[in-house]
């Protein structure tokens, strides 16, 4: 039993044996008591405005266009967020790694494909210099 009710009495109400079979099943498969569930169906149907004597037509229509705007709504405000967190953090981010990686991209440097023979020169490259201070 429900803890909301557990203190109230319980009242009898008729109705056919095949309606009350079908109610259990109904109730079980909801996995709330048989008082549970015929009061979420009461509060389903007076909550959307749901007559069920009535025809689904135009109120059909209605729950369609609340539930479309509700979506509509939903998105409109997913959007805003992403908006604002590109905004406020992605592209901040990406300017801030982008300036990194031009100040410190290192020198370009060309691949050695071969290595070259180099010819010994007969040349000098370097000469003894006599100082004239020195050699007096």
């Amino acid at each position: 039993m429900d803890k909301v009710f557990e203190k109230e009495e319980f009242e009898t109400l008729k109705i056919k044996k095949s309606v009350a079979i079908e109610f259990r099943k109904f109730s079980k498969m909801l996995s709330k008591s048989q008082s549970m569930t015929l009061l979420l169906m009461m509060d389903f149907f007076n909550e959307n405005g749901i007559c069920p004597t009535e025809s689904m037509g135009p109120n059909m229509e209605n729950l369609e266009k609340r539930i479309s705007l509700l979506i509509k709504k939903r998105m409109n405000g997913m959007i805003a967020i992403m908006k604002d967190i590109e905004k406020t953090q992605t592209k901040p981010t990406v300017a801030m790694l982008q300036s990194l990686f031009e100040q410190a991209e290192p020198p370009k440097k060309k691949l050695i494909l071969a290595k070259k023979i180099v010819e010994e020169k007969k040349e000098v490259r370097f000469r003894e210099i006599k100082n004239p201070k020195i050699d007096k």
